[in-house]
């Protein structure tokens, strides 16, 4: 075998459709193309979204409000979460990594800790945000807050 005697695999290959040949050819005419209309002219582009005339799914959605390109998403954690793992684990620091350890957070998750909940341990509590709430109950039972 070499490079003058290979050929495609067995039907991997089929025979171009030659359009607009006389009508010898079978399709010779129209060209495939039917009689008149739009698609039969040259130069033809649908417009992306356009169904006849009548009035687009896009235009006919109500819109409203918008989004906003800055927004930041928190994985909202509460203080009572962080006694139940603090007692669980016995650890004294609690930051992104502990909580992966958990299970509650993934590695790119921005961590805002909420004040719901209890807490008695004396915690050093590292995370994105923290709302009032949370900073006044660490903060009460002499635990520390770290905004990274």
């Amino acid at each position: 075998m070499d490079l003058s005697n290979l050929k495609p695999a067995e039907g991997s290959t089929k025979t171009s459709k030659r359009i607009g040949r006389g009508q010898g050819s079978g399709r010779g005419g129209t060209s495939t193309r039917g009689h008149k209309g739009a698609k039969s002219r040259s130069g033809y582009s649908k417009k992306v979204g356009f169904e006849g005339g009548q009035m687009p799914l896009q235009r006919r959605v109500p819109k409203f409000g918008f989004k906003n390109v800055n927004r930041k998403e928190y994985k909202a954690i509460n203080v009572e979460v962080l006694q139940a793992l603090a007692e669980k684990n016995n650890i004294t620091t609690i930051d992104q990594e502990v909580l992966m350890a958990a299970g509650m957070v993934s590695k790119n998750d921005n961590v805002k800790i909420l004040g719901h909940g209890t807490i008695t341990a004396k915690l050093e509590v590292k995370a994105h945000a923290f709302s009032k709430s949370a900073i006044a109950a660490i903060e009460a039972v002499e635990g520390t807050v770290v905004k990274l």
